[in-house]
């Protein structure tokens, strides 16, 4: 039995007062169930690597009471080392995918076209040993980062060589804008959509994740056309990554929990109506009360289904009044006084300048992650 969750605080305008006014707590109908909860709780999701905090103008504080990334670091924990490198390949031992070890084999950006060419061509030569090779998809190249880490954000002490501080190409579409495929940035871990016709940096991955969730996304597309999948090599046909639960999501009185993740999601992250600047945020999840807290990014990334747009998520969803962007509990290591935020209309991950009131808050809590 899941708990329910029933808001108890007036509902007064947010600007002038303080959060444990308009925002008291939320109570558990059934307390003995939340530490149950809790304990079952099994991530099915990553850490983000972050193990610092710190304060809204970018300098670095004390993690305990922060409310954020650095001191609950939640997700699936990383083993250490986190690499095992072995000739020309490496194998991500929390993920189970292996990448090669120069992160630029191709030497040049290509279009996107153009890279999955260059990888049939790699196969066809046994590039590094292997013939099963294949352009990652949006959440396998993302499995890739740490978000503690800039310049590259690659975990510290990473055995790759030729990490070009760019653009890297997916195999996912952005079906928003089918002309465009994903991209993440290896400088400052940024993920984002170009144009297929524009030329980005190729890194191929071989194997299957038990951890890595898939995208969602089972169509292919020509350009901005959808097209047959079979031999395209795009995410659409091969799919890879943790297969989603069916149903999805499960609902209580106010919370929805992902069965993908075991994530205890708001249902209507709509009651808080404004945008608020990044301390704000926090302040809101504090006055929530445990277990409630602002997410981390990849959990906020965890939500997403790249075969939907405005919002990307799975078809069916049970949420209300959702908003376009959500902060993060995760600062940018690229520029501390930015922290990370999902713009759910589109599915990016980006971030925002902290003290601009521009975001919205989604709380959530741990859950058990079982069926």
């Amino acid at each position: 039995m899941w708990p329910s969750w029933k808001y108890t605080g007036p509902r007064k305008n947010f600007h002038g007062n303080r959060y444990g006014s308009r925002f008291d707590r939320f109570e558990g109908n059934h307390p003995g169930e939340v530490a149950k909860v809790r304990s079952l709780a099994r991530p099915g999701y990553l850490q983000t690597g972050q193990d610092r905090c710190y304060d809204e103008s970018g300098q670095e504080i004390a993690c305990p009471g922060s409310g954020q990334d650095g001191e609950y670091r939640r997700g699936v924990p990383w083993p250490e080392p986190r690499f095992k490198a072995e000739g020309d390949v490496v194998e991500d031992r929390l993920t189970g995918l292996s990448w090669t070890r120069d992160a630029g084999p191709a030497e040049f950006p290509l279009s996107w076209g153009e890279a999955f060419d260059w990888v049939r061509d790699f196969n066809r030569r046994r590039g590094s040993g292997y013939q099963d090779w294949r352009l990652p998809n949006r959440r396998e190249l993302y499995s890739l980062l740490s978000f503690q880490d800039c310049r590259p954000a690659l975990p510290a002490g990473h055995p790759f060589v030729n990490v070009f501080g760019g653009w890297y190409w997916s195999s996912t579409t952005a079906v928003l804008h089918p002309a465009h495929a994903w991209y993440v940035n290896l400088a400052g871990a940024r993920m984002f959509y170009g144009g297929k016709d524009q030329s980005f940096m190729v890194w191929p991955v071989r194997g299957r994740s038990r951890m890595v969730p898939a995208t969602g996304q089972k169509r292919c597309y020509a350009e901005n056309k959808i097209m047959a999948c079979a031999g395209s090599g795009q995410d659409g046909e091969s799919r890879w990554g943790r297969p989603w639960p069916e149903p999805r999501f499960h609902v209580t009185n106010e919370g929805v929990q992902d069965r993908l993740t075991g994530l205890v999601w708001q249902r209507d992250p709509g009651r808080f109506r404004e945008a608020v600047r990044w301390r704000e945020a926090l302040e809101i999840a504090r006055a929530a009360k445990d277990p409630w807290r602002l997410p981390n990014i990849n959990e906020l990334e965890s939500l997403v289904d790249c075969d939907a747009a405005q919002p990307a998520l799975p078809a069916g969803h049970p949420f209300v009044r959702l908003h376009d962007i959500y902060w993060s509990s995760t600062t940018s290591a690229y520029e501390t006084d930015w922290a990370w935020a999902l713009y759910l209309d589109k599915g990016a991950v980006g971030v925002g300048h902290k003290p601009f009131a521009r975001f919205h808050v989604w709380l959530v809590c741990d859950g058990d992650a079982s069926p």
